[in-house]
């Protein structure tokens, strides 16, 4: 039994979210040392950093400018997410708001090369769509200049190399998306990507001449792979292709042609670096001896000669390193501190797959105590992750490993709709077979049965956002399996949900769970507020009161019905969101899950 509490994990650092300064020697990142992240710098390796912003809130980004000594970061108030943008001087320390519209989103679309102006998305005109803006750099407040007005979810991924133009997406779901090109002076859009059905088209990228854009696609397979799309004739090229895995992200530096993109393996990371000796042949250098977790966030050096990225693994937490791109040689930069926990006892998991009610097999990561015995006294937190078109992967969670230091096993499983198993697999929840991803929850409880290790009156279930939906629709689906239930900003009612949620989500998550119009009846079938009186196990709701996804309405409802007939316990963060960002009440949040499962479990 471990001598730390859970206060003492919720205290273990993350760093993460680099981007490289314009003199290539600095990096800033994000990290939550305060209890929510903020910006700090490092000027080389293991050197000491130097925080930057010192906010209650947290602060979602940071971009240094590509050629002043500045940058931009974002933050929002409350979990709100509606992200303001900030710029920040380095040498004077001042900071100044660029955006001063707090009602508004503001989604950052990057430096223009020459760093005098930047671009982003914002509903600011209407909040159910999003519009492109370019602001110049010293400008404040309602200075942006609309280029183009959109009617749906926007996005920009960067400038041209010679800044006329912006790469824009726009999303229908997460399964199908666009990929246009826009003229920032004529404010010409072109579209890239026509296509019929759902078809994805993400991390589209600037090739490095401005005449190409690299993007991963499954427009003619099941998994993603990288394409690249010649601006002027609309032409697509296979650059690179997994026979079986996604790849699920590309990066492109500009001046030296370099490139990194990853493939998600069965949820680990694996990267590919090389330079673009031709628009679609990639000459592949050393494979970067990372450690092997989930990997994100490619920064490059002003050169192009190094590159910056995030890594995670479940037996240690988020730092940054920075990777030579030719030799592959890694240095790690930050070292974000475990809280005096020794990383030793850090868990790794085992990739599993179990089957299922229709003959698939699903894949999950299981972790087992260190200690444990195999004698079948082992308690199981089924941890289910939201999205739904998300996914488990094997990166540092701080209170799993509490869970696993006091004795719990934790089951994570890639139930079918879940991302970076194709886009069949993605797609077989949609709508109508929706509660078959719920089966295959039971499934999993089925396999654990089976487990020498567990012991079957001790299941848990636990989820957050559409994993709370989960955690509530086993509950009521299959009542019998479980010991207790935690639902962590979870949706209770679909219909409630749909109706409620921020108008600029609505469209998005109906592609996905059906639509108040059309399915109606189906949606109120397979809520979990009207199947509420099957709940047999003790049930425990948290939420934020801020939440614009899902409402806190949705808690509430789901409290009063269940505490009719069941022990329920509600816990709700007046400054909190989608989730739960500030330490103390992190702090809170899981001090009182573990004093409740402690209680029923």
């Amino acid at each position: 039994m471990t001598t730390h509490d859970i206060e003492r994990y919720l205290n273990i650092r993350s760093a993460y979210g680099a981007s490289f300064g314009p003199d290539g020697e600095r990096l800033s990142f994000l990290m939550d040392t305060t209890g929510v992240p903020q910006v700090w710098t490092l000027d080389g390796p293991a050197a000491w950093p130097e925080q930057r912003t010192f906010y209650d809130e947290r602060v979602t980004f940071a971009s240094w400018s590509p050629e002043n000594p500045e940058l931009v970061f974002g933050m929002d108030e409350g979990g709100n997410e509606r992200q303001q943008l900030l710029r920040y001087d380095p040498i004077s320390g001042g900071i100044s708001n660029l955006t001063e519209m707090p009602d508004a989103k503001h989604r950052w679309g990057g430096w223009s090369n020459d760093g005098d102006r930047f671009a982003f998305t914002s509903n600011r005109r209407d909040e159910a769509v999003f519009d492109v803006y370019v602001q110049d750099r010293d400008e404040t407040g309602d200075a942006a200049e609309m280029v183009h007005e959109g009617d749906g979810w926007l996005t920009v991924g960067g400038w041209s190399p010679d800044d006329s133009m912006l790469v824009v997406s726009e999303a229908y779901s997460n399964f199908d998306q666009d990929v246009s090109v826009l003229d920032v002076e004529t404010g010409e859009l072109t579209h890239l990507t026509p296509h019929e059905g759902t078809v994805r088209f993400q991390s589209a990228e600037w090739g490095p001449d401005g005449e190409n854009v690299y993007l991963v696609s499954d427009r003619d397979s099941d998994t993603l792979n990288l394409w690249r799309v010649n601006v002027e004739s609309g032409e697509f090229s296979l650059v690179a292709e997994d026979d079986e895995w996604e790849i699920d992200g590309v990066a492109v530096d500009h001046d030296s042609r370099r490139i990194v993109y990853s493939t998600n393996v069965d949820g680990y990371t694996e990267l590919t670096v090389g330079e673009l000796t031709a628009p679609d042949r990639i000459d592949e250098y050393a494979v970067p001896d990372l450690p092997r977790g989930v990997a994100g966030g490619v920064s490059f050096s002003p050169d192009g000669d190094r590159f910056a990225v995030t890594v995670s693994r479940s037996s240690d937490t988020a730092n940054v390193y920075v990777v030579d791109a030719k030799t592959g040689e890694v240095t790690q930069w930050t070292h974000a501190a475990t809280a005096g926990i020794p990383r030793d006892t850090f868990v790794e998991p085992e990739l599993v797959h179990y089957p299922t009610f229709d003959g698939r097999e699903i894949p999950a990561f299981f972790s087992l105590p260190d200690d444990d015995a195999g004698e079948g006294d082992t308690p199981v937190i089924v941890d289910i992750h939201g999205g739904p078109e998300s996914q488990r992967r094997p990166s540092f969670n701080a209170v799993k490993q509490y869970f696993l230091a006091n004795g719990y096993a934790v089951f994570e499983p890639n139930v079918r709709g879940s991302a970076g198993y194709g886009k069949a697999y993605g797609h077989l929840d949609d709508v109508e077979n929706r509660m078959d991803s719920v089966a295959d929850i039971e499934a999993a409880v089925e396999w654990l049965h089976d487990h020498p290790a567990v012991d079957p009156d001790r299941i848990v279930a636990m989820g957050g956002s559409y994993g709370g939906f989960m955690v509530l629709a086993s509950m009521t689906e299959y009542p019998d399996l479980w010991a207790a239930g935690i639902d962590t900003v979870g949706i209770a009612n679909f219909v409630t949900f749909l109706e409620n949620t921020g108008d600029w989500r609505r469209e998005l998550r109906e592609a996905e769970y059906g639509s108040l119009e059309d399915d109606r009846e189906f949606l109120e079938s397979i809520s979990p507020i009207n199947n509420i009186e099957k709940i047999r196990a003790p049930l425990f709701v948290l939420h934020g009161e801020n939440d614009p996804r899902v409402p806190v309405s949705e808690a509430h409802q789901i409290v009063e019905k269940a505490g009719e007939h069941v022990p329920v316990r509600e816990l709700i963060f007046e400054d909190e969101g989608h989730g739960f960002t500030k330490l103390e009440n992190r702090i809170e949040a899981y001090e009182a899950i573990v004093e409740f499962l402690d209680e029923h479990v």
